[in-house]
């Protein structure tokens, strides 16, 4: 994202991506290729204006997001926890102490079943494990955390 002044030369009016009305503003913004008013480029989820909180946008799926929710949407890599594989936006997937899984990579350290929705969970050292199998005590400090309850996401419906 750059935020351009117009220069005193004139030129040709730009149409903004947002909102398609004339920038006459005398700043810009330039993101995805695009021109924005600085009231219109916002994110899709938090509707924040991007170019009042930082210098940075990221786009997935059609949706434009601040850094927060991409993060929330997506975590830090926009990658599966668990097979590294990416996660395109318009897929539901799992999510467990901050980190994000597709569906079929939710499951059991030590059975491999997969986790439904609303199946409890031990998640241990970053592992997931299934409410009937324990973890191995080297993995325990003192005493098993409480189980979890696994939710299905998907990333439209969270914003």
């Amino acid at each position: 994202m750059v935020n351009s002044q117009t220069s005193g030369v004139p030129s040709a009016p730009r149409s903004c991506a947002g909102c398609g009305g004339k920038i006459a503003d005398r700043f810009l913004l330039f993101s995805m290729e695009r021109y924005w008013h600085t009231r219109c480029l916002k994110c899709s989820c938090c509707q924040a204006q991007l170019g009042d909180i930082g210098t940075t946008c990221y786009s997935k799926g059609g949706m434009i997001l601040c850094r927060s929710d991409y993060i929330r949407l997506f975590g830090h890599s926009g990658a599966c926890s668990a097979c590294g594989q990416s996660i395109p936006a318009n897929e539901m997937v799992m999510r467990a102490q901050g980190n994000v899984y597709h569906l079929k990579c939710f499951s059991c350290a030590t059975c491999r079943n997969r986790l439904m929705p609303g199946d409890r969970f031990h998640y241990i050292n970053s592992t997931i494990f299934c409410e009937h199998d324990k973890p191995g005590a080297s993995l325990l400090s003192s005493h098993l955390p409480p189980l979890q309850s696994s939710s299905v996401l998907t990333d439209q419906k969270v914003c």
